[in-house]
């Protein structure tokens, strides 16, 4: 099995040290390159080309939403997972706004960062449970609770949003601290007012709403 090659960029040794432990203690993952603040990240991108770069928030010289914008402008299929202490609406937004499909705090637990650079290594979206209600806060109108004129509630546009970035039922139950029948029939309220039936629908749904980027 070919192993998910992954770039650290961070500004603190000890922090780059702990995450390269544990990534190595991973089967299918292994760290090709690190670096210590976001112009050493662009650099090694370019040369490493690895498929994960675990970000941090905040370096010198770039932080890491210049640096991955600067990452992506020349190497569009790297994935960037932004790990950070920050879990404030402003932070979170600009990562992902940067391009960023992924965002992890360090204070999770390891196998979560784990299965964070998984779900991004194959083309999903993974979002810190802790966070997930500030980035779907800003798309639910905050008087009504609904969205567009599908009149989703907030949870259902949680679950929609998580489906649209290639999470499977079961992950988004373990994200959201539900059982899997209850987001099946999340689906199933989204689906009657949506007229969404397939995930092919719900892509394009979400590219229209901006969620997902067109590549």
């Amino acid at each position: 099995m070919e192993k998910v090659r992954i770039l650290i960029a961070d500004d603190h040794a000890l922090v780059r040290e702990g995450l390269r432990l544990l990534i190595e203690t991973q089967d299918d993952m292994e760290v090709v390159g690190e670096a210590g603040d976001g112009n050493e990240a662009w650099k090694a991108a370019r040369e490493l080309r690895p498929d994960v770069i675990v970000m941090d928030v905040s370096m010198p010289d770039l932080n890491g939403a210049q640096a991955t914008e600067r990452i992506l402008t020349t190497c569009p299929k790297i994935k960037v997972l932004a790990v950070s202490a920050y879990q404030d609406e402003a932070h979170i937004r600009q990562l992902l706004a940067s391009g960023a499909v992924g965002y992890v705090l360090k204070k999770a637990a390891s196998q979560e960062l784990a299965n964070a650079i998984r779900v991004v290594a194959r083309g999903g979206v993974h979002l810190d449970p802790a966070i997930a209600g500030h980035v779907v806060g800003g798309y639910v109108n905050p008087v009504t609770g609904e969205i567009g004129d599908g009149g989703l509630s907030p949870r259902e546009t949680e679950v929609l949003m998580l489906v649209a970035w290639g999470h499977t039922n079961r992950e988004i139950a373990a994200q959201l601290h539900l059982s899997v029948k209850t987001i099946e029939g999340h689906k199933a309220k989204i689906g009657e007012k949506l007229g969404l039936t397939t995930r092919a629908d719900i892509v394009r749904y979400a590219l229209r709403r901006g969620w997902l980027r067109d590549e």
